[in-house]
């Protein structure tokens, strides 16, 4: 059975039961199709998996989940289009990540229908979208996050940067929009709060997917004289960020939020050499035979270089998604949603826990920093680049966990 619509990519599902159908709202095209691409497949994986073993188990039968792609363009008013059309389909369930913007948008929208409708309510599912009001001023019941939110990021790297005492200069570089101020003032405060001898020597913003060469942002950089650059800057506007740093032979250290992701490694080469940290929930060089045996599951079902981008947390999504809709015996999303709050995950390498109170996954975090192939700690490289990473501070769950500034409101 396939499933259709205009701008819609659908799963081929199992036979028999009506499938569960879930709406990926991302940006498949413009300036940040490779991220939202990454995205789709790692969800695929996932759904795949569950469907291996049947689907979900609801009150009537087994039945598969069905992932459909609908194309924002990166663009908030394109994806509240996207969200009317996943309402006409009676689509309970919607994916994004990719954009706190946009999340903001469709966080808003779903709240509106749910209230207006709510006989057709929707869950939103966020991947991705990391401003910290999103489970904090902004909480929903209807909104669940399965990332660590901006806070959590910037907390883990600058637990990694104070411990650093060459740098004495930052220079902070970030995307024009929500997510990069937060990045920016999170980042300010945490230095001044546990390394007040740091100056900051830049705090610059720039457009969102429109700058095609950094160079003139390297030149602010290197006649600062920084030591370090922190952003969080992710796609395109990372990988084209650092191919100028490796071009212009900029020495300062990159303290990165997704420098581990898409062509950023293969892009400095060399020239990041234990000098490129990211802070993930998990990447490939997490010991671990369960661990391993997930990676290796992942490169078995998309095996080109290219798209050597396992993302576990939508991986968790789904198979969290799955477990609280067989205990709900529903596909129902107020049902579902009262199953996923406090919900426990543990896959034999990544305990993580939903938390009731504002709908955040507590989970490990890993700082990494990149190296070459084959030298200690980095077995597996990224996308064929012959450089990976390897774990410099692991947190866990616990010692990853934020303070709540929730005030949810519930149905």
């Amino acid at each position: 059975m396939v499933l259709s619509m205009s701008q819609v990519h659908a799963d081929t599902v199992l036979p028999g039961r009506a499938p569960v159908r879930l709406a990926l709202i991302e940006g498949m095209s413009g300036p940040f199709a490779n991220a939202g691409a990454a995205m789709e497949r790692n969800l695929r994986f996932g759904i795949e998996r569950v469907n291996a073993r049947g689907g979900v188990k609801l009150a009537d039968g087994m039945h598969p989940l069905a992932l459909l792609t609908l194309d924002s363009k990166g663009s908030a008013e394109e994806a509240l289009v996207q969200l009317r059309a996943a309402e006409d389909q009676h689509i309970g369930f919607i994916l994004q990540g990719n954009s706190s913007a946009v999340a903001a948008a469709l966080l808003g929208a779903i709240g509106r229908q749910n209230t207006r409708e709510p006989q057709r309510r929707m869950l939103f599912l966020n991947y991705a979208a990391v401003d910290p009001a999103l489970t904090g001023a902004s909480c929903s019941f209807w909104h669940f996050r399965f990332d660590a939110h901006a806070g959590m990021r910037t907390d883990a790297l600058v637990s990694v940067l104070q411990r650093d005492h060459s740098v004495k200069r930052v220079y902070l570089l970030n995307q024009a929009y929500t997510f990069g101020r937060d990045v920016s003032a999170l980042t300010r405060a945490a230095l001044a709060s546990r390394r007040p001898d740091i100056a900051i020597v830049g705090d610059e913003f720039h457009p969102v997917g429109r700058v095609k060469d950094f160079t003139p942002y390297l030149a602010k950089i290197r006649a600062s004289k920084a030591d370090a650059v922190v952003t969080g800057n992710w796609g395109n506007d990372l990988a084209l960020l650092v191919k100028a740093a490796r071009e212009q032979g900029l020495t300062a250290k990159f303290y990165t939020f997704y420098g581990n992701s898409l062509g950023a490694p293969a892009a400095l080469g060399e020239a990041g050499v234990q000098r490129v940290l990211a802070v993930a929930e998990w990447h490939p060089n997490v010991a671990g035979k369960d661990s391993e045996a997930w990676y290796a599951a992942f490169r078995q079902r998309f095996p080109a270089a290219a798209d050597d981008y396992p993302v576990l947390r939508l991986d968790v999504l789904v198979q969290m998604l799955a477990r609280a809709m067989e205990r709900a015996g529903s596909a129902q999303p107020e049902a579902v949603a009262r199953m996923l709050e406090d919900m426990r995950f543990d896959n034999g390498f990544h305990r993580s826990w939903m938390r009731a109170a504002d709908h955040q996954l507590i989970q490990p975090l890993y700082v990494m920093e990149m190296d070459r192939r084959g030298t200690p700690g980095v077995r597996f490289d990224n996308e064929g680049s012959g450089y990976g990473f390897r774990t410099v501070l692991a947190l866990s769950p616990e010692q990853a966990t934020p303070p709540v500034t929730c005030r949810m409101v519930r149905p």
